[in-house]
């Protein structure tokens, strides 16, 4: 059969399996790209494939496009060095790559390209959408390229959509799968990683060491999950969900940070007033190294850092699922011996500053005495009765919390916390600013709390004699359901697009249940859990040497399933190649079997030259068989059915042995 050149032109058809192929592969990395950058990559490569659909563009056109697609990438990420930026650039040359793609050995390179796309996807997730996505491409590339490769050997009578492609590439996937379970689950598995991936340059929503009183709006409205919790025994109430994050203390009139210092000291000493909770915490990838827990934790979980502002920390970056198993409980004494650095740093104010604001701390001062209590239900009751809670709020200006406090009267968290903490400060009581999140979500059928990105809160501690710090929330006097309706009055999924089915609670609660199932499953297998794999079993913990003979023993029973597959499925893949070959292992019982050198027709002559009465019928077997083998031009329906006309012929063909005279049948 003639091959086809691969330099030749591809057919329309052809061409448009090969690039939606391509755009099936791009599309789970695009997903994971930061929208703006999606769009235009998305965008670029619809724009390249249309206008070089009829004729190519000229070399130099594409170059000059090709950079230019790099230049406002690489600008759009702030021409900053990542691996969510390798990935960026990664989509942006498989989407300039079409403009070229017109021969089967463009093809060929498109579709090689194009199936980074799936495995880099899991550089920046690892969720089983992404999974299940990046599978279902790799099998529609493989299938195209079996494709490609058929056009190739002169094979163009096979349908665009064939499943017998889709039905080989599943088998070759049901062979190794033995074998690549086997490794995930049974490969020993290091407590560290080698070698490490690069970190994102490009920062994921979400909790920071620094606020600015009105950027937290687009976080508010993120429903993704954050980090979900399980308590083993009883829970707390919902009112004191407060999960712990940064705590800022420096303010420069604008923003407040924390100061990376205070990271290196040790916890301030707290006296629990209840035996607390235990619980474990499952946090999703914040690329970051901030955690949060249950206010107030009692002691540093393993192989992370309690700062003494009890803010907590992990020694890398959180790039993947983790865990940790925690304590907390509510202080009754935190921190009562303030020292003067600390007590310096929390009443610090810029100068030049919120005038009308200090200047109302002060009277409350004079007025209160030495009541500091006093002076926070002063703060409280004013709240209550002339301030409103809501997201829109117009931009601060120089005295920002001057605006809030007597001019606006409105806002959220941020704005609350901050102006809070300010007015203390200019009274004379230390305060401070502490982000993190409020309540959770209950779902019922995992027994467990999800927390989402929009249950970020910012709240303010104060420091009373005798007590030390003390939380106070100067959001929940205005407006107590924005604490409590992330508990049981909204659930997930109630704004964005998927708004109209918030009351279809089951359905996210069993959602969410599924991706925190793959989390423990998949995500969440390491070197501990493997270690302890046969625990069910009565072995309690595996070592090294048992793990490599359990794996080399798996090893082997899935090398053994792969080959006994492969020679239970070994034969020829061409139809008519089976008839043919049965063919000839019928004559071999008759000891005329087809030597290797000999061609149909010298066979057949052969054949017909000791067996006179079975030469006719091979002879016009095996000339029909030549001219369908190599004579070219198999296409149309017609030359389908005398194929199938053939075949069915070779099947039927028996020759029977000699027979002897006198011999009775």
């Amino acid at each position: 059969m003639p091959r086809r050149a691969t330099g030749e032109r591809l057919d329309t058809g052809t061409r448009v399996a090969v690039l939606g192929t391509a755009a099936l592969c791009l599309l789970p990395l695009l997903l994971q790209l930061p929208p703006r950058i999606g769009i235009l990559v998305a965008l670029t490569a619809v724009l390249m494939t249309a206008v070089s659909w009829r004729q190519p563009m000229p070399g130099l056109l594409r170059s000059l496009l090709a950079l230019a697609l790099v230049g406002v990438v690489m600008a759009m990420t702030g021409f900053s060095i990542g691996r969510d930026v390798g990935c960026a650039l990664l989509a942006a040359m498989i989407a300039a790559k079409p403009a070229e793609t017109y021969s089967l050995r463009d093809a060929r390179s498109l579709l090689g390209f194009a199936l980074f796309a799936p495995f880099a996807t899991f550089l920046l997730d690892q969720g089983p959408l992404s999974l299940l996505s990046g599978l279902v491409a790799s099998v529609v590339a493989l299938t195209t390229l079996q494709r490609l490769a058929d056009i190739e050997a002169g094979d163009p009578g096979s349908p665009a959509l064939d499943w017998r492609r889709f039905t080989a590439i599943g088998r070759l996937l049901a062979i190794g799968l033995p074998l690549a379970l086997a490794a995930f689950w049974l490969f020993p598995r290091l407590g560290n990683p080698l070698w490490g991936i690069p970190e994102r340059s490009l920062a994921r929503p979400g909790l920071s060491d620094s606020m600015r009183p009105g950027e937290w709006v687009d976080l508010m409205a993120d429903d993704t999950p954050t980090l979900r919790v399980k308590f083993f025994g009883q829970a707390p109430p919902t009112s004191q969900m407060y999960w712990r994050g940064p705590v800022l203390w420096d303010f420069d009139g604008r923003e407040w940070t924390q100061p990376r210092w205070l990271r290196g000291l040790p916890p301030a000493p707290m006296e629990p007033a209840t035996p607390g909770w235990d619980y474990e915490i499952e946090v999703e990838p914040t690329d970051d190294r901030l955690l949060v827990a249950l206010d107030l934790l009692r002691s540093a979980p393993d192989d992370s850092r309690l700062a003494i502002d009890h803010s907590l920390f992990s020694p890398r970056p959180l790039t993947s699922l983790t865990r940790w198993r925690m304590r907390s409980a509510p202080p009754a004494r935190y921190d009562a011996d303030l020292g003067a650095v600390l007590r310096q740093r929390a009443l610090a104010l810029p100068d030049g500053y919120n005038p009308r604001t200090l200047a109302l701390a002060r009277q409350w001062r004079r007025e209160a005495g030495r009541d500091d209590a006093a002076i926070v239900r002063r703060a409280l009751d004013w709240i209550r009765r002339e301030f409103a809670y809501t997201l829109t709020t117009p931009l601060p200006g120089r005295h920002s919390v001057d605006e809030f406090l007597f001019d606006h009267k409105a806002g959220f968290c941020e704005h609350f916390s901050s102006a809070f903490v300010v007015l203390m400060r200019g009274a004379g009581i230390p305060a401070r600013v502490v982000t993190g999140y409020t309540g959770g979500y209950y779902n019922r059928i995992g027994d467990y709390w999800l927390v989402r990105r929009s249950d970020a809160h910012a709240w303010a501690e104060v420091w009373l004699p005798e007590r030390g710090w003390i939380r106070v929330d100067p959001t929940a006097a205005v407006a107590p359901e924005r604490i409590y309706d992330t508990l049981a009055d909204r659930a997930p999924g109630a704004g964005g697009l998927f708004g109209g089915l918030a009351n279809v609670t089951p359905a996210f609660e069993l959602s969410d249940w599924l991706r925190r199932g793959w989390n423990d499953f998949v995500l969440g297998f390491d070197a501990d859990r493997q270690r302890h794999l046969l625990q069910p079993l009565g072995i309690d913990r595996l070592e090294p040497r048992q793990m490599i003979l359990l794996f080399a023993l798996a090893a082997a029973i899935a090398v053994l399933w792969m080959a006994w597959l492969s020679h239970r499925g070994e034969r020829e893949r061409d139809p008519l190649l089976r008839a043919w070959h049965r063919l000839d292992r019928r004559y071999a019982r008759l000891g005329l079997a087809r030597a290797a050198h000999e061609t149909a027709g010298d066979w057949a002559r052969r054949v017909a030259a000791a067996r006179p009465d079975l030469g006719p019928e091979l002879n016009g077997l095996s000339q029909r068989f030549a001219e369908w083998r190599y004579a070219g031009g198999q296409a149309g329906p017609g030359e389908r059915t005398r194929l199938k006309a053939l075949i069915r012929a070779l099947r039927r063909h028996r020759p029977q042995r000699p027979r002897i005279p006198g011999e009775h049948r």
